[in-house]
């Protein structure tokens, strides 16, 4: 580490932070969030701990910053499926829950944000998180709008919070120990992916399905 050279053009700073981000993302593509840490992280990027923390707050920050950017490709990703998908609550809901699915990175860091990320940030770093999140938040209500307008503002940014809260819920039940996996094959059940997608689409169709109701 002792030739660390540290990064002071704006486009040096972007390519350190951008090298820290993609390590990230593949130690989280390797093993659970819970058991990376920043030292390991560090090591992988060939940086001493001290020298990643002057790019970021913390391992946390670290990986809110990977979930911010999963999260804003997912809507991009979402944006033309649900355009193409009839204005039918168990059709939108099926889309929103087979493309979450579609990416575990985004549902291991989305069951972690609440309880163990947003836990070690500063308020700055907490005020940028937070603004980003109500910009994409916003974004997914209003491709849910589109389709029930009925709804309203209020209606459609409540739907796009439980998507979070519902996916945090069932998703540590999508990566079971092999124990669990093994006794709910003997027992004949679906396997844990399946029950994901089950269980968020269920849950995501029954929102849409309540909040139509009531408006109407």
């Amino acid at each position: 580490m002792a030739d660390f050279q540290r990064a002071r053009r704006p486009e040096q700073v972007k390519q350190r932070r951008q090298a820290i981000l993609d390590t990230a993302v593949e130690m989280l593509a390797e093993r659970p969030l819970a058991e990376i840490s920043l030292r390991e992280l560090s090591d992988r990027v060939g940086l001493a701990k001290s020298n990643v923390l002057r790019y970021f707050d913390s391992r946390e920050a670290v990986y809110l910053e990977v979930l911010d950017r999963l999260w804003t490709a997912w809507l991009d990703e979402l944006e033309p499926v649900l355009e193409e998908a009839p204005s039918d609550a168990e059709a939108v809901a099926t889309k929103v829950a087979t493309s979450l699915a579609g990416n575990p990175l985004l549902c291991e860091l989305i069951s972690s944000m609440a309880g163990v990320l947003e836990r070690n940030i500063t308020v700055e770093y907490a005020r940028v998180f937070k603004s980003n999140a109500s910009r994409n938040a916003d974004r997914l209500a209003a491709m849910v709008r589109r389709h029930f307008p009925v709804i309203g503002e209020h209606g459609a940014g409540h739907f796009a919070g439980s998507v979070f809260v519902i996916v945090a819920g069932l998703w540590p039940y999508a990566r079971p120990t092999e124990a669990v996996a093994q006794v709910m094959a003997e027992m004949g059940s679906p396997t844990s992916p399946e029950l994901f997608v089950l269980g968020l689409r269920e849950g995501l169709c029954n929102q849409l399905v309540g909040l139509i109701t009531r408006a109407g």
